[in-house]
């Protein structure tokens, strides 16, 4: 819903003051998916470019000389998909999802095909990206340190309806570094979500 793809049964969502389609239109909404999309026959500054030319826009070469270098793959522009590790392909697909500089930011999952060693870096570097984009982001997992790490807010979903089963506020400030992970008040906040997942097992989100 928030993404534009399914309208509500009941009730209404808005981003700011307008409905979630009219920022879709105007390109305002910056999407990235567990399942990079990177198109395979494009380079990685070529895919970072594409939502420039599906919006009819001049590519804005400075900017995407930016995110380059701020996800890391400055050094690899012109590699095909297939050249990069999975962790890299995320990162060029956050960076596409940046590049029209949208007023939300959705990730659906972005590390949840990851090994736990690439997902906790790139846990870290989504931080430091979102630390110099500061734009308002939601981010979908089924990881609860992952949600607690990169947060202000964790919203826990229930299975099929889905329903509001709490909403939680982070009181970590920023930057994080992986310590707040080992804090007394981070495991009793990470044991406190799990409880209330425990009656969602296989169908709950945060």
């Amino acid at each position: 819903m928030v993404a534009a793809l399914e309208d509500p049964t009941a009730g209404h969502v808005t981003i700011g003051d307008m409905p979630p389609s009219d920022l879709a239109r105007r390109h305002r909404l910056g999407v990235a998916f567990q399942d990079h999309a990177l198109l395979p026959w494009l380079t990685v500054r070529k895919n970072i470019e594409l939502p420039f030319r599906i919006a009819n826009r001049p590519v804005d070469d400075r900017y995407v000389d930016h995110l380059l270098d701020l996800v890391g793959l400055s050094d690899f522009d012109r590699a095909r998909p297939k050249q990069l590790s999975g962790g890299m392909r995320q990162r060029a697909s956050i960076a596409r999802a940046l590049v029209l500089q949208p007023d939300v930011l959705l990730l659906d999952e972005p590390f949840g095909a990851l090994d736990q060693v690439t997902r906790r870096h790139l846990n870290i570097e989504l931080q430091r990206i979102w630390s110099e984009s500061k734009i308002t982001t939601v981010l979908i997992t089924h990881s609860v340190d992952e949600a607690l790490f990169l947060s202000d807010r964790v919203v826990v979903l229930s299975g099929r309806p889905g329903r509001i089963v709490k909403v939680v506020p982070v009181p970590f400030g920023r930057p994080r570094t992986p310590t707040v992970m080992r804090d007394a008040v981070f495991h009793q906040l990470s044991d406190d979500l799990t409880e209330s997942l425990e009656g969602y097992v296989g169908t709950a989100e945060a």
